[in-house]
C-alpha cells in the first residue's frame, strides 16, 4: 500500500511537471503556478458565492435570535428595554425583506409580521417618552456624581471642625453641615426623580403599540414553530449548501477530465498540463468542502448526538471517533478505488480493443510485446495452448481457455 501511495504521488508530481514527459522550464513553471493560484482564488468565491445563494437559517427565521435572548433574559426590566431598543433603532422590515432577495428560500412569514408589530413601536409618542426618560436619567447621573463629590470631601471637612481647624485653610469648598445638606436635597431630588422615571418606562410600556408588540411576542405556539424550522434549517443547511457547492465543482471537474483525457490520447502535452492542473485544482475545493462539511453537517450532529447520549459532556470523544473514522474511510475508498475503478483486470479489455497498455493506458502499436512508454510487458503464456496471450483476460484468445487467477497476471 504504501508503495502504491509513493508511485501515485510520483506519478501526479510528474505529470504537474513536464510537457510529452519532458521538465517545464522554470518561466513556465512559474506562469502556470501564477495561473493556478489565480483560478483557485475565482474558485473559493464562486464556491462561497453559490454557498450563500441559499438562504441561511439566520436569514430566513431573523426573529429567533431575538425571541431566544428575550426568553432567556431575567432582568427586571427586560421589557422595557426591549421597547426602547425597537423605539430607537431603525427598522428591521425592510432587512428582513431584502434577506431573501435574489436568494432561494423565503422569509418565515412570522417573522415579518414580528417585523412590522415591532417597527411600529417607533412613533413619536414613544419617542417623546424617551427623550424625557433620557433628561431625566441624565439629570439623576448628575446628581449622583456630585453626591460622591460631596462624599469625599465630607471626611477630611468633619475632620476638620472635630481638630478646631480654622475654615480659611479648609481645603474644602463647604463646611461639614452644608455638605450633609446637599447631600440629603441631592438624594431627595434623585428620589423624585426616580420616581418620575418609573412612571415614564410605565407610560412607555402601556402605549398601545408597545403592549401590541410584547402581548405578540409572549406567544408561544407560534414561535415554538419558528423554533423548529429554524433548528431543522439550521441542521440541513451545510448538507444544502455542499450540494450546491459540488454542483457549481462539478462540470468544472468534468471538462478538465475529458480534456485531460483527449488531450493524452492525442498526446497534446501543453493541453494536458494545463487541464491536469485544472483538474487538481477544482478538485481541492470539493475535498476541503467535504471535510469541512464532516465538521459541521449532519455526519457531525449524528456522532455529536450519540457521544452526548451516551458519555455526557465528554466531547472530546468526538475528535477520537473522528481521528479513527476518517482513516478507515480513506483506506476504504482507496481499496474500493483499487479495486472496481483502477483495477487493471477490468480495464484491461477496454484497453486491449483500442490498443492500449494494459497498464499505463497509452497507445501502443499491436505487435509491442512490451510498452514503450511505461515498459509493462503485455503478454503471458496460455496454461493449455502455451501461446502467448494477453495479461488480466479471463479467456486466451488463441484457443480460448479459461485462464486460472494465479495465470492472469
Amino acid at each position: 500500500m504504501f508503495y502504491r501511495l509513493c508511485r501515485s504521488l510520483r506519478r501526479f508530481f510528474r505529470r504537474s511537471q513536464t510537457v510529452n514527459n519532458e521538465p517545464l522550464n522554470k518561466v513556465s513553471l512559474i506562469v502556470i503556478i501564477l495561473i493556478d493560484i489565480f483560478i483557485l482564488t475565482n474558485v473559493f468565491i464562486g464556491l462561497n458565492d453559490i454557498g450563500q445563494w441559499y438562504i441561511s437559517p439566520s436569514s430566513a427565521y431573523p426573529c429567533h435570535a431575538e425571541w431566544a435572548a428575550y426568553r432567556q433574559n431575567t432582568a427586571e426590566y427586560k421589557n422595557f428595554e426591549l421597547i426602547r431598543s425597537a423605539a430607537n433603532n431603525i427598522g428591521v422590515k425592510p432587512r428582513y425583506g431584502q434577506a431573501a432577495v435574489d436568494r432561494l428560500g423565503e422569509v418565515s412569514d412570522l417573522c415579518l409580521q414580528y417585523a412590522e408589530i415591532r417597527d411600529a413601536v417607533k412613533q413619536p409618542e414613544n419617542a417623546s417618552i424617551l427623550e424625557t426618560l433620557a433628561q431625566k436619567e441624565s439629570a439623576i447621573a448628575t446628581l449622583e456624581n456630585t453626591n460622591r463629590t460631596i462624599r469625599q470631601q465630607y471626611d477630611s471637612t468633619l475632620l476638620e471642625e472635630i481638630a478646631d481647624q480654622p475654615r480659611e485653610q479648609s481645603i474644602n469648598l463647604t463646611s461639614a453641615a452644608q455638605a450633609k445638606a446637599d447631600l440629603a436635597q441631592n438624594e431627595t431630588q434623585i428620589n423624585t426623580l426616580k420616581s418620575e422615571v418609573a412612571v415614564l418606562k410605565d407610560e412607555l410600556l402601556a402605549t398601545p403599540e408597545s403592549a401590541a408588540f410584547l402581548a405578540f411576542l409572549t406567544q408561544d405556539t407560534p414561535f415554538q414553530t419558528v423554533k423548529q424550522g429554524y433548528e431543522k434549517a439550521n441542521f440541513w443547511y451545510p448538507s444544502i449548501q455542499l450540494v450546491f457547492q459540488a454542483v457549481f465543482l462539478g462540470p468544472l471537474i468534468l471538462i478538465a477530465f475529458a480534456g485531460y483525457t483527449v488531450a493524452q490520447r492525442k498526446r497534446y502535452g501543453l493541453i494536458a498540463l494545463i487541464s491536469w492542473h485544472l483538474l487538481v485544482i477544482f478538485c481541492i475545493p470539493l475535498m476541503l468542502k467535504v471535510f469541512e462539511f464532516m465538521q459541521v453537517g449532519v455526519i457531525f450532529n449524528v456522532v455529536f448526538d450519540i457521544v452526548s447520549a451516551l458519555f455526557g459532556r465528554l466531547l472530546f470523544l468526538v475528535s477520537y471517533i473522528y481521528i479513527l473514522l476518517i482513516p478507515l474511510l480513506g483506506f476504504g475508498v482507496i481499496k474500493l478505488a483499487q479495486r472496481f475503478i483502477f483495477n487493471p483486470k477490468l480495464q484491461a479489455a477496454g484497453r486491449v480493443q483500442n490498443s492500449r497498455c494494459i497498464k499505463c493506458a497509452k497507445k501502443i502499436k499491436d505487435h509491442d510485446t512490451h510498452c514503450p512508454h511505461c515498459g509493462y510487458h503485455q503478454h503471458r503464456e496460455c496454461d493449455h495452448c502455451h501461446q502467448s496471450t494477453y495479461k488480466y483476460l479471463p479467456y486466451c484468445h488463441n484457443c480460448g481457455t479459461t485462464q486460472t487467477v494465479e495465470s492472469m497476471r
